[in-house]
């Protein structure tokens, strides 16, 4: 798979110590082993001098306070809560200046941010889609960038999950619905 840098971004989903430390309020082990591939994704995306872009899950304490329907809080309990350690990006995949950090408040890293806009700025077509949950914010992410034309591509070996079910079933389902699944090794840049 040769991908263009010039139009390729890999977008790092919330890899997070909330997520990925193991004093983390919803940390999964699967989601502190993604860490190292994950890191692998973006040293080979900057290597190539493609877009790296982070995204950051964060809550303001008052996020769900009157939802009708909508309330992570009652699904997860509290987490990544605005302005707390939870919610820095893991010391390991700390952002550089010239990557872009998207802040969002669902699973979905298009919905109500500047993603789609800074991509579109770039001029990327080519998403490589990487982090935590697979079956959840990785998933909404990846399958939201799908109806929006981008070619998301799942990297099989730098997700991280709960259950390996969950894994899998995110995977499948992008790969036949909205995307493509590869693990890095096939990744190339032209």
């Amino acid at each position: 798979m040769d991908l263009d840098p010039d139009s390729t971004a890999l977008v790092v989903v919330d890899m997070q110590n909330g997520f990925c430390h193991p004093d983390g309020s919803l940390y999964a082990p699967k989601s502190e082993a993604a860490i190292e591939p994950c890191t692998d994704a973006v040293e080979t995306v900057r290597a190539a001098g493609a877009e790296v872009v982070f995204t950051r899950d964060v809550h303001p304490p008052e996020q769900f306070d009157g939802t009708h329907y909508y309330d992570e809080f009652d699904r997860w309990g509290e987490h990544v809560l605005e302005g707390t350690w939870d919610a820095r990006i893991v010391d390991d995949l700390e952002p550089e200046p010239d990557d872009h950090v998207v802040v969002k408040h669902t699973y979905d890293a298009f919905y109500r941010t500047d993603l789609e806009g800074h991509l579109d700025a770039h001029c990327v077509d080519d998403l490589l889609v990487c982090g935590t949950l697979a079956n959840v914010c990785v998933l909404h992410t990846a399958g939201s960038a799908g109806l929006r034309d981008y070619r998301p591509i799942l990297l099989s070996d730098a997700v991280g999950y709960i259950e390996e079910g969950h894994r899998e079933y995110a995977l499948e389902h992008a790969d036949w619905l909205f995307g493509e699944v590869r693990p890095l090794e096939e990744v190339e840049f032209a």
